[in-house]
Formats: C-alpha cells, structure tokens, sequence
C-alpha cells in the first residue's frame, strides 16, 4: 500500500514527531518505508527520519507491505497530517 502525505506540523518533521512514527510502527509487523526527495527510509528509525528534515507543507510517501499495512499507514497520517 502507498499513500502520499503532506506534513502539516509548523516545525515540519520534527524530533517529537519522528518519535511518535517509531512508536506507533513498531506496533506492527510491517514493512514500512517513507519517501521524500527520492530518499527511501526505514519508518521505524528515528535517525533516518530525523536525517530527512523534512519541513512544513512538503508532500511524503508511505509504503508499507504487511497484513495490517493499511493501519499502520492510518495512523502516521493522523499523526503527520
């Protein structure tokens, strides 16, 4: 499953944010990836989320592959949109 997300918070992708995509993706048994400016990450490593410095109003991929992919993509959108 993909989905394309535009970060919202003012600070962009931020420490606090990355924190909460590691916590609610180590909930799952997924395989979840995030995109942006053609550079693929592990979502579940705050250190390559935190390398991406991703800023307000930019648009990122999610890909994930698992049984409860569409979830877990569910809620990073909650928490990144």
């Amino acid at each position: 499953m993909e989905k394309t997300i535009t970060i919202k918070s003012t600070a962009g992708l931020h420490a606090e944010l990355a924190a909460k995509i590691v916590q609610t993706t180590s909930k799952y048994d997924v395989d979840i990836r995030l995109v942006y400016a053609h550079v693929t990450i592990d979502a579940k490593s705050i250190l390559g989320l935190m390398s991406l410095a991703v800023p307000q109003g930019e648009n990122v991929k999610l890909i994930a592959l698992g049984d409860k992919a569409e979830s877990a993509i569910a809620e990073i959108e909650k928490i990144l949109g």
